[in-house]
């Protein structure tokens, strides 16, 4: 029988930004209760929660203090329960994020860890000696900036952390440890969730002997010194396919449970998703930052799906095109005056072509745009110290938007803990549920026209080798082919079929006998029984081409 997740549409919901049900402008988890019915309708199978847990919120939840407790912020433990209760009730799955390889500086671990060096948890995180001269054990960098060391009087050695000071890294080599997260999944899978998205799992386990890392190649210093070296001994070691083993075990107690994991690394993301979603015993998928970047060329995406079909043939990969770490899609994909609805409608429809569990984060099916957030207006200081090159991630991380003509949008009656603007209020729900072309209207189209067809759910994956800017995506089951083209730039392009062929489901091009016209981010699918050959001609030189493997 084949599993739920393969088919999967997972739409991640970012809980202080959802929907705010009592008036003090942060989401909550009732507030995601009441429009459960939204995202049901949307056509997803499941919902991602990003963190909910008791945390000071240094970085947004993401620095838990409390595995097993739900933040006051966000409501109680029965109100979790009954946010469950109703998405089984409207066929949706819960899968929430388990923030693993570190914890808050204030849980009760760390506390007591810090204290010194003869504690019951004095091994439960990663402390070193300083070198002689009293600087930092090796040369590993935090994300945030800096040092990824911070110094501890108590103890006179340093912690590891590689995002904030105040989110120590637990040291996985200690089987405690391990131990105690798998009893902390164990709680939340009593309580009935369907899954996990394991945040950072590729940073759980670092390099017993603290070597330090070589330089990344770069021909320009980057904005973030994080970037210039190559992390292979402060994350990515070979000792994490045993934890993920471990986690596998925990899962297969249970039925239908899926994990996927957030693979954070520059160069080797393929590679590492390949690995860690091969031989059925460590994650069912995982997902990457290969697809939230800037890059848009047809070259690319074939590229990256290519990549993991032929280096995890029985590995499984998830995809999606935004989430709450860049900057939203629509505005990254959108030229200056360009139009931002276009490419959100054909984002959608090739995010439907490709193979694999497809990932939504929430307002993306509006075609949100990223909100122009001022240095007094923000709350994620985690890259401050880069600001103005990089402005953080709360410009994607503004509240949802509902009815138009309602305080802030119908997000909350009091102040909101980031801004509702203009322009994002522009694309509320209700507006766009009035309009039949919006994109709102597109994504439920493009996701029940997945949903309805065989290829796409099940089929095999082939690339039409074309110029840039098309992209042609051939996906083939059971005696019928869909090719489907996807036209990445902002001018019309002409294209010539070998025969032939249906138009089907959602579309924004025309079809005359073997000619096909794709408008500005036009794209359209083709059914046929067999594979079309596809010309077309860019810069005035007409390069005929066929289907590849």
């Amino acid at each position: 029988m084949r599993e739920w997740w393969r088919d999967a549409v997972i739409y991640q919901i970012y809980p202080r930004s959802f929907q705010d049900s009592n008036g003090d402008g942060v989401g909550d988890l009732p507030g995601i209760t009441r429009r459960l019915a939204h995202v049901a309708a949307l056509g997803a199978d499941a919902i991602w929660l990003s963190p909910f847990f008791a945390s000071p919120d240094r970085d947004m939840g993401y620095d838990v203090s409390d595995y097993k407790a739900v933040n006051p912020l966000f409501g109680t433990i029965e109100d979790f329960d009954a946010l469950v209760e109703e998405a089984h009730r409207l066929g949706l799955r819960v899968i929430i994020d388990q923030v693993l390889s570190h914890t808050s500086d204030q849980h009760p671990w760390f506390k007591e860890s810090r204290q010194d060096r003869i504690n019951p948890r004095a091994d439960w995180y990663v402390w070193a000696d300083p070198k002689a001269d009293g600087t930092p054990p090796n040369n590993w960098l935090s994300v945030f900036g800096g040092s990824a060391w911070q110094f501890e009087a108590r103890r006179r050695q340093y912690y590891l952390h590689n995002f904030l000071t105040e989110q120590p890294d637990l040291n996985f080599h200690n089987p405690e440890v391990v131990d105690a997260l798998l009893d902390a999944m164990r709680f939340w899978l009593d309580r009935g969730v369907d899954g996990f998205r394991l945040d950072t799992v590729n940073f759980f386990v670092h390099d017993r002997q603290l070597r330090d890392n070589p330089p990344s190649e770069w021909t320009e210093f980057p904005t973030n010194p994080y970037e210039a070296q190559d992390h292979r001994f402060s994350k990515t070691r070979p000792q994490n396919i045993d934890v993920l083993r471990r986690m596998r075990r925990l899962t297969d107690e249970y039925q239908d449970i899926m994990m996927v994991g957030e693979v954070g690394e520059a160069g080797r993301q393929i590679d590492i998703m390949a690995e860690y979603t091969s031989g059925g015993d460590k994650l069912h998928m995982a997902y990457s930052f290969e697809f939230l970047g800037p890059d848009h060329t047809a070259r690319h995406f074939r590229s990256r799906v290519q990549a993991f079909m032929d280096k995890a043939p029985n590995g499984w990969p998830c995809w999606s095109f935004s989430n709450h770490d860049v900057t939203r899609h629509a505005t990254r994909w959108t030229k200056p005056g360009g139009d931002v609805d276009a490419v959100a409608r054909q984002s959608v429809a090739m995010l439907c072509s490709f193979p694999g569990t497809l990932g939504l984060y929430q307002g993306e099916e509006l075609g949100q745009t990223e909100t122009d957030i001022l240095f007094e207006e923000l709350r994620d200081l985690g890259y401050i110290s880069f600001w103005p090159e990089i402005k953080g991630r709360d410009g994607c991380r503004t509240p949802m938007v509902w009815e138009h003509a309602q305080t802030n949008a119908g997000f909350s009656t009091g102040l909101p803990w980031l801004p509702v603007k203009e322009p994002q209020a522009a694309r509320s729900v209700d507006l766009q549920e009035a309009k039949n072309d919006s994109v709102l209207h597109a994504y439920r189209a493009s996701l029940a026209f997945r949903k309805s067809h065989d290829a796409l759910r099940l089929g095999t994956t082939g690339f039409l080798d074309l110029p840039e800017p098309i992209l042609g995506v051939v996906r083939s089951h059971g005696g019928k082919v869909l090719t489907c083209l996807f036209n990445l730039s902002e001018r019309p392009l002409g294209l010539t079929l070998s025969d032939e062929a249906q138009p089907v489901g959602p579309q924004q091009a025309e079809v005359a006998g073997r000619t096909v016209t794709l408008p500005a981010h036009g794209y359209v699918y083709l059914e046929s029984a067999a594979a079309l050959d596809v010309s077309t001609e860019t810069s005035g030189a007409a390069a005929a081409v066929g289907a590849g493997a």
